[in-house]
């Protein structure tokens, strides 16, 4: 059974939705929380204290162990006060889920970079600025798990939300990276996608008979408890999980187009452009799990 019991998590943007989700299960399996909330609205736009106060009053009613915090994500500062306020009550922190975030959708070329920046700071600065005071922790004691919240947004693309995701793509790379410096530390880095139903994919779904209460955050928090817990051995991944199911987004190189530039003569603009679907052909593809990966594959190709 996965167990949290002696482990401290912090959970961002925890007073409701998945957030809260994410630390009524925590807290079910033994973890004691830190229930950050900003308490503002959808657009960030606000304060109050009450959602991350009823997320906590949960909890101490069902026995477990939590406090609540209301600092922004946005900012370097913000973040430090939320691992601080593990630290100073709890003497340690154990486990990360950046799940803070805010929407300013519009279309690209109405876009201003305001909502650009709003949304780049709670999202994938967040993410770098909670992670990044926690950090130096989980090296030193040579332990530490890390969810971070991405989405398909980013990972393939959704109408009027490009900076969403921008920022949720940036999440990935910021994971990617993660997974190769906190090996060492036995830490792992993962990131979820979580399929929720919107206005724009309701009636897609509603195509495929699927409807909106099949998509509760009940049913995406036990991937993340997993990710979150000393039994996940993975790290460097992103999950796509809602309505039951939990799949994995890799990246693919294809196998593609080569041209040996001293035994065959420089590549030109008409090799590329009559080697297209060799380029696209995803026969032979490989998984890489760090750049070296590339140079790897590229190296066959120059040694035969």
């Amino acid at each position: 059974m996965v167990d949290f019991t002696d482990r401290v998590a912090v959970v961002t943007g925890a007073g409701g939705g998945l957030g809260r989700q994410h630390a009524l299960l925590l807290a079910e399996r033994g973890a004691t929380v830190v229930v950050n909330d900003l308490g503002g609205s959808v657009d960030g736009t606000g304060q109050a204290s009450e959602a991350a106060d009823g997320v906590v009053g949960e909890i101490l009613a069902k026995g477990g162990v939590a406090v609540a915090e209301y600092s922004s994500v946005a900012t370097p500062e913000g973040g430090a006060a939320v691992v601080q306020k593990a630290l100073d009550e709890f003497g340690r922190i154990d486990v990360v889920i950046n799940n803070a975030g805010i929407l300013r959708d519009k279309a690209f070329h109405n876009m201003t970079t305001d909502q650009v920046n709003a949304v780049l700071d709670v999202h994938l600065r967040g993410a770098f600025h909670v992670t990044g005071a926690a950090w130096p922790h989980l090296r030193e004691q040579g332990y530490g798990r890390v969810v971070m919240t991405s989405s398909a947004s980013g990972v393939i693309g959704n109408f009027g939300q490009t900076n969403y995701g921008a920022a949720k793509m940036g999440i990935v790379g910021l994971v990617n990276v993660l997974e190769l410096e906190g090996a060492k530390y036995n830490i792992k880095v993962n990131a979820i996608a979580p399929i929720a139903v919107t206005r724009m994919t309701e009636e897609l779904l509603g195509a495929f008979g699927i409807t909106a209460d099949q998509f509760g955050p009940e049913l995406v928090s036990p991937a993340v408890a997993y990710l979150a817990s000393e039994d996940c051995e993975v790290s460097g991944e992103v999950w796509s999980v809602g309505g039951g199911s939990v799949s994995r987004f890799f990246i693919g190189l294809t196998d593609g187009l080569f041209k040996h530039p001293l035994k065959d003569g420089e590549l030109t603009i008409e090799d590329v452009a009559a080697g297209v679907e060799t380029i696209r052909s995803e026969a032979g593809y490989l998984v890489p799990e760090s750049n070296q990966d590339e140079f790897k594959k590229l190296g066959a190709k120059f040694h035969g």
